[in-house]
């Protein structure tokens, strides 16, 4: 049997045609993995630009309430100096001396008192608050040690006397409480050793 010349050259050209497809299937293959690598690294890129700008926006919002909030930082601590002066000027006189002084003295010191609680609660309306630690823990964050001296009626390793009084605003402290620190009861007297020798 003989075969048809057509039949035959169309097996020829789909042989001959066979090659080309597999080159061009592994061809388009490779185009697609190197596509597929590209849309990966542009998804990996978008991603970690989204998270930087979520990172960079929590930080600028954090920043944006630090300085809200610390604003008055500088001008806070310049005006502690005055109030630090009223108090001494209140402590200054002796109570016998008011009980005996006269009507224009009195309204002196009143005026000071007056003075010093409304600077007081202007420093407390934009944040700035009194660190007076009078029989509490020492805390080296918040008071800074000026002695520690022997105590009977505090234990030992709390504030015995307040120096100065601190001040914080917000958390951060604007100025740490200058403070003396009991160390306890003081240690009984040995009794003097006899040096005498005895016969």
């Amino acid at each position: 049997m003989t075969q048809n010349p057509a039949t035959q050259d169309a097996n020829l050209e789909a042989a001959a045609d066979a090659p080309e497809q597999a080159a061009a299937t592994e061809g388009t293959e490779a185009l697609v993995t190197k596509l597929q690598a590209e849309r990966d690294d542009l998804k990996d890129k978008l991603l970690r630009t989204l998270a930087e700008m979520e990172n960079l926006r929590r930080r600028t919002e954090r920043e944006i309430a630090d300085a809200k909030a610390y604003a008055v930082t500088s001008f806070a601590r310049d005006m502690l100096g005055s109030s630090d002066n009223l108090r001494r000027a209140l402590e200054s006189v002796p109570e016998g001396a008011l009980k005996a002084a006269d009507a224009a003295a009195k309204a002196l010191q009143e005026g000071v008192e007056l003075t010093e609680r409304e600077l007081l609660k202007t420093l407390e309306r934009h944040g700035v608050r009194r660190i007076d630690p009078q029989g509490e823990k020492f805390d080296p964050n918040l008071h800074q040690a000026m002695f520690e001296a022997p105590d009977a009626s505090i234990a030992k390793g709390l504030v015995s006397k307040v120096v100065q009084v601190g001040y914080k605003i917000g958390e951060r402290v604007l100025r740490p409480a200058l403070v003396g620190v009991s160390a306890g009861a003081p240690k009984a007297a040995e009794p003097p050793a006899d040096d005498a020798p005895k016969h």
